[in-house]
C-alpha cells in the first residue's frame, strides 16, 4: 500500500474544504490552495510568494506572530477591489517533517452576514423612525384633548381628523411590514397556479379609477388578449396596485389644471408576459434609480408621506416579482416621466 507524502496529503485535505483555504511554506510561498481560493485570487500560482497575491499587512503580521508563538490567530480582512468583501481569516501552524513552520490560512466570507446585519439595523432604525412621528402626534393631540382643548369642540374635531390620518398611516405601515415579512418567508416557494394578468390589471385600474379622477390622471389601458402567467393572484394584485398607484401619485402633470396620462400595457411573448406602467411626470434623477426598491427609501420623503406612502411599496413589488421568478425594471429621466416594467413566466400546463 502506497502512502502519500505529507505535502500531497495537505493538498488533498485543502482541496475538499468548501471555503477558501491555502497552505503557506516557511518561506512564504503557496504550497496548496483549493478551488475556492483560486476563484478569489485568479492570478495565484503554486509556488508564488503569498505577499504578491495578498496585499494585506494585518494578515502578514498575524502570520509572523503565529510562526513565532505557535498559537492559532484570527484576523479580519476587508477586500475593497473589485467589490467590497469581508473575510475572517484563521491562521494555524502546521509542523510536518518536510514542511516545518508551514501555515494554513482558512478564509470565511462574512460579506453576506455583514450585509444582512446592516440591513437589519437599518430596517429597525427606519421602522422606528416611521412609527415614532405618528405616535408622537397621537400622544400630543390626546394630551391636548385631555387638557386645554377638553371643551373646545372645534379643536376636538380638527384634532380627531389628524389623529385618524396618523393612525391610518401607522396601520398602512404595519400592513406593509407584515406583507413584506410573509413574502420573504415564502420567497423560495415558486407559485404554480395560472393567473390571468390582464384581468388582474383591469381590476386594479377599475379600483383606482376614482383616485385617478381626483388627481386629474387619465388611465389608458391596453391588454393583448388573455395573458396567462404562473403566479399568485393576490400578490400580483398587490404588484399592479403599487405600480399604478405610484404612477397616479407621482406622475402628475407639472402644468396646473392639465390632465396627466398613465399608460398601462399587458402583453405576452412565447415565454414571458409583460406589465408596463408609464407616466409622463417629473421623472426621477438617475442617482436614485438603483435604490428605489430599498426598504423605506424615498426620493422625496415629505411628498411620499403626504401622499400616504410607507416607503415599502417597491420593496414589496421587488420581492413578489423575485418569488415569481420574474424581473422588475425601472427607467426614468428627469422631465420625461418614469416607466416601471415587470416580466413574468407565461403559464404552461405541460
Amino acid at each position: 500500500m502506497a502512502f502519500m507524502q505529507t505535502t500531497d496529503l495537505i493538498r488533498a485535505i485543502v482541496d475538499v474544504l468548501p471555503e477558501p483555504a491555502m497552505v503557506i511554506s516557511a518561506e512564504g510561498r503557496i504550497l496548496a490552495a483549493n478551488s475556492a481560493t483560486q476563484a478569489l485570487f485568479p492570478a495565484m500560482r503554486m509556488g508564488d510568494l503569498l505577499a504578491l497575491n495578498l496585499r494585506a499587512p494585518d494578515i502578514l503580521d498575524a502570520m509572523a506572530r503565529v510562526r513565532a508563538e505557535g498559537k492559532t490567530e484570527s484576523v479580519l480582512w476587508l477586500e475593497r477591489v473589485p467589490v467590497e468583501r469581508l473575510f475572517d481569516v484563521h491562521i494555524a501552524l502546521i509542523e510536518t517533517p518536510d514542511q516545518p513552520h508551514a501555515l494554513m490560512l482558512a478564509l470565511r466570507d462574512l460579506t453576506e452576514l455583514r450585509r444582512v446585519e446592516r440591513m437589519r439595523v437599518d430596517f429597525v432604525a427606519n421602522a422606528s423612525h416611521e412609527l415614532r412621528t405618528p405616535l408622537a402626534s397621537l400622544l400630543g393631540f390626546i394630551e391636548t384633548l385631555q387638557g386645554a382643548a377638553r371643551d373646545d369642540s372645534i379643536a376636538r374635531e380638527r384634532f380627531l381628523k389628524i389623529m385618524y390620518e396618523q393612525a391610518r398611516r401607522m396601520a398602512r405601515l404595519v400592513d406593509d411590514l407584515l406583507s413584506l415579512s410573509r413574502i420573504e418567508q415564502n420567497l423560495h416557494l415558486r407559485p404554480e397556479q395560472p393567473v390571468d394578468l390582464g384581468l388582474v390589471v383591469r381590476h386594479i385600474v377599475d379600483t383606482l379609477s376614482s383616485m385617478a379622477n381626483e388627481g386629474k390622471v387619465q388611465l389608458k389601458l391596453q391588454v393583448a388578449g388573455n395573458v396567462m402567467v404562473t403566479g399568485d393572484r393576490d400578490e400580483l394584485l398587490r404588484v399592479a396596485e403599487n405600480l399604478i398607484e405610484n404612477a397616479i401619485k407621482y406622475g402628475s402633470s407639472a402644468k396646473p389644471g392639465e390632465q396627466a396620462l398613465v399608460e398601462i400595457e399587458v402583453d405576452a411573448g412565447p415565454r414571458q408576459a409583460r406589465l408596463s406602467v408609464r407616466d409622463y411626470g417629473p421623472g426621477i434623477a438617475s442617482e436614485h434609480l438603483p435604490r428605489l426598491t430599498e426598504r423605506f427609501y424615498r426620493v422625496d420623503a415629505g411628498e411620499s408621506r403626504s401622499k400616504g406612502g410607507t416607503g415599502l411599496g417597491l420593496a414589496i413589488v421587488k420581492h413578489i416579482v423575485a418569488r415569481h421568478r420574474g424581473r422588475l425594471t425601472i427607467v426614468s429621466k428627469l422631465g420625461e416621466g418614469t416607466q416601471a416594467e415587470i416580466t413574468l413566466p407565461v403559464y404552461s400546463d405541460d
